[in-house]
């Protein structure tokens, strides 16, 4: 470590608070400072290169080195650094903006209000819901179904749609009005002998049970990513949001379609609701919508949602709700020139190229003997580690298995990120080539090794 690192590390020590870390352990460990990047690689402050294989946060889809960017960035601050979108005022960015993502929608939609992350989207879209509902004089419908292991955000609403422990330990979580139903992973939680469709069904059979069992006219909406991703990588079982659909339409639930990771080309579709038949009334995304150069995340609403509206702000006189920096005009202008690129250069057409490389080395890596399960669709896969592949018993909690397989891929040049349940989330930048798929997949095979010998060891 150099001296320049020893000092940057001592003062992030002494003053920053870091999200999603262990702060007693960082008192020791320091922080891994980054300091520049280009394309799939960033480099940290003594100069060692990584291949950023979470794209930042599953969010810089065009690489960290993309001038359009900074050069449309550059011009709207030069002209116009700030405005805002409240009481009649909008800006030429925001207006663009809106008109391409209503354009670009996976279900027409009718409106998009844009807020600074994919928290914020979440809890936006539940504020919504509510506002909705009470709009037809529906007091009571007003519960949401979110699931076991689904991640929707940290704010105190969306953390509360999170089903993960952690996020609502001492923190007073989850709120009341949120519950949780099944996870939707085949590997780990079908029943001896089940088949992938009995899994399905029985997962159907218990949405519509805790539909039943509340009152389906105190539920209002269901929110799901496509792929559940910061819960471990979860695909869906086949016919799974066929049947779920289904079931909300024969209560009148409201489905939002969080495609705040799976959103702009990350499964091989624009959305992952188009890659699993979603037919969603609300839509909220963020991350890949500016290639995370700027914060920026939009909720979509369809005609039906967007007309209560209208009427329920006839009747208050005003749309109650606004976020200062929601539609910044510099944001706005970014994740333009992002779309526009997408377009361009045919960025779903590079993710659909690709994506069978990366499919079959993430597939290959089954054969590990830490890999109970290698799961993904197209740029986005994780894998999930074992103490035995044959029972899927998972390492004891202290273990920290998944953690050992980060540590060790950083050894070997590579980022990923441990997730819940000693899973390991791989999601690159979208502009990946196929020989840096391999690269990638290669580090993290010689890092699975790594961490074999030591988990073995413990």
């Amino acid at each position: 470590m150099s001296n320049h690192t020893d000092s940057l590390a001592k003062k992030d020590i002494a003053y920053n608070l870091h999200p999603y870390t262990n702060l007693a352990a960082h008192e020791d460990r320091g922080p891994l400072i980054i300091t520049r990047g280009e394309g799939i690689y960033v480099w940290d402050s003594d100069g060692n290169r990584y291949i950023e294989g979470l794209a930042g946060l599953w969010c810089v889809s065009l690489g960290s080195s993309e001038p359009r960017l900074v050069e449309a960035a550059t011009r709207q601050l030069q002209n116009l650094p700030f405005s805002h979108t409240f009481a009649h005022r909008s800006t030429e960015p925001v207006i663009a903006l809106a008109e391409k993502l209503i354009g670009m929608a996976p279900e027409p939609m009718a409106k998009v209000y844009f807020v600074n992350s994919g928290s914020e989207a979440v809890d936006t879209a539940m504020k919504l819901v509510w506002y909705y509902n009470n709009a037809f004089e529906r007091p009571h419908k007003k519960k949401i179904i979110a699931r076991k292991r689904g991640y929707h955000g940290v704010t105190i609403a969306a953390a509360s749609l999170t089903g993960l422990p952690y996020l609502h330990n001492d923190f007073d979580l989850p709120i009341e009005r949120v519950y949780h139903t099944d996870t939707p992973c085949y590997y780990r939680y079908a029943e001896p002998n089940e088949s992938e469709e009995q899994f399905t069904n029985r997962l159907a059979e218990s949405l519509e049970q805790l539909i039943l069992s509340e009152g389906p006219d105190t539920i209002a909406a269901f929110i799901a990513e496509p792929v559940m991703g910061a819960g471990g990588v979860m695909t869906p079982p086949n016919g799974y949001f066929e049947k779920v659909q289904v079931i909300l339409k024969r209560h009148d639930i409201l489905m939002i379609a969080d495609e705040v990771i799976c959103g702009f080309g990350r499964t091989g579709n624009m959305w992952g609701s188009q890659t699993y038949g979603i037919t969603p009334d609300m839509v909220t995304c963020a991350k890949q919508l500016s290639s995370a150069y700027l914060p920026i995340g939009a909720v979509m609403v369809s005609a039906p949602i967007y007309q209560a509206f209208v009427e329920q702000s006839r009747k208050l006189g005003v749309f109650g709700t606004g976020n200062t920096y929601g539609g910044h005009p510099v944001a706005a202008a970014v994740a333009l020139e992002t779309l526009k690129i997408y377009e361009e250069r045919d960025i779903l057409g590079h993710v659909r190229d690709v994506a069978p490389r990366f499919q079959a080395r993430l597939k290959a890596l089954s054969e590990h003997p830490l890999v109970g399960d290698a799961r993904g669709v197209g740029l986005i896969g994780g894998i999930e580690i074992v103490a035995n592949k044959s029972t899927k018993q998972s390492f004891p909690p202290e273990t920290k298995a998944a953690a050992a397989v980060e540590t060790n891929a950083l050894k070997h040049g590579l980022i990923v990120r441990p997730l819940p349940s000693d899973s390991v989330g791989i999601c690159p930048p979208l502009v990946i080539t196929e020989a840096e798929i391999d690269d990638l997949f290669d580090r993290l095979s010689r890092a699975l090794d790594d961490a074999m010998g030591i988990l073995k060891a413990a």
